[in-house]
């Protein structure tokens, strides 16, 4: 009998599922040396009470396409319905509330400089809650996407990690330029982001072709990057309450050298170079207020380099990833 709610046991499955997300259950059994069912009944409280989702995500940094994090200064009976009018578009991918709920910050993945421009000069300018826009162009990802805050828990270890992740190296094995979305793609694509681990027969019939074809097609988006399956799940149910966005200034000769040192600390869970008023941007999670107060003097404040940190706290996540109506308090 499971007595303990959430234990070891789960931040290994979450571990696994980060490694592998389309990992059949009895391979993810073997490894962590418990029995499918167990693994399979895990699985099943996870999503119900944790809001454990597994979903395909377009990788736009491999697919060349251009990436922007917006900061959004509104009132504050405005910021919610500004913050879930966006959710609703297909190319936002995250969206938080901070600074008291007067700011509402959003992640952009335009796939066109048409759907860009819509949204940066035509949409946005032209909303009357919207007192202030800053635009934060990603230059280069240090840590995120495909790389996920769940490996910096150690919950497997090295040769269980191995495993999972059987023959597939650490970097994509096709080159950037193969790193290709074409029409064709759209239905597995859509499927995979409602259900990272729909089934093989599942996605035939969402995408008309064969079983082979679709293996095949999949196995070849994975391979070059142009799409990952991710994990998202609810952090608070396991201590970890406090997520905060860091927009750091560095001096020109450090920004890279402050950018690979933020990507190994375990509180970050993204950081990128930016373009706009700070030249990197980074998304923490901690445990409290003390471990953000800790991490900023003891970890991001110790960097040579940084000349100017500012804290945003986020007071509530409206958009992770995709958005469900039905997840409204």
């Amino acid at each position: 009998m499971e007595s303990d709610p959430y234990d070891h046991l789960d931040w290994q499955l979450l571990h696994a599922l980060e490694t592998d997300a389309r990992a059949p259950f009895s391979r993810i059994a073997e490894v962590l040396g418990v029995s499918d069912q167990t693994v399979a009944r895990r699985y099943r409280r996870l999503i119900t009470d944790m809001g454990v989702r597994v979903v395909g995500v377009r990788d736009a940094a491999r697919l060349g396409h251009d990436s922007w994090m917006l900061r959004l200064r509104c009132t504050p009976d405005a910021a919610d319905p500004l913050a879930r009018a966006l959710a609703r578009r297909p190319d936002t991918a995250w969206i938080g509330l901070t600074s008291g709920g007067t700011e509402v910050v959003c992640t952009t993945r335009a796939r066109s400089k048409g759907e860009q421009e819509e949204l940066l000069l035509g949409r946005l300018p032209r909303t009357p809650a919207v007192a202030e826009i800053r635009a934060h162009q990603l230059l280069h990802r240090f840590y995120g996407g495909p790389s996920g805050w769940l490996a910096k828990s150690r919950s497997l270890t090295d040769e269980q990690v191995a495993a999972l992740r059987g023959p597939v190296p650490d970097e994509p094995r096709e080159p950037r330029s193969s790193a290709v979305l074409t029409a064709e793609d759209e239905p597995l694509v859509a499927a995979l982001e409602r259900d990272g681990r729909a089934t093989f027969a599942e996605l035939q019939r969402a995408t008309g072709r064969s079983e082979s074809a679709v293996r095949r097609r999949l196995d070849q988006l994975l391979a070059s990057g142009a799409l990952f399956i991710d994990v998202t799940f609810n952090q608070g149910v396991f201590g970890y309450e406090l997520r905060a966005i860091l927009w750091i200034t560095a001096a020109p000769a450090a920004l890279d050298s402050v950018g690979r040192a933020l990507a190994t600390h375990p509180e970050v869970a993204f950081a990128s170079a930016t373009a706009g008023h700070c030249n990197l941007v980074a998304v923490i999670v901690c445990s409290d207020t003390a471990s953000v107060y800790r991490y900023l003097s003891e970890g991001v404040g110790r960097l040579d380099g940084v000349q100017h940190v500012e804290c945003a706290p986020v007071l509530r996540t409206v958009k992770q990833l995709t958005y469900e109506e039905r997840r409204r308090p």
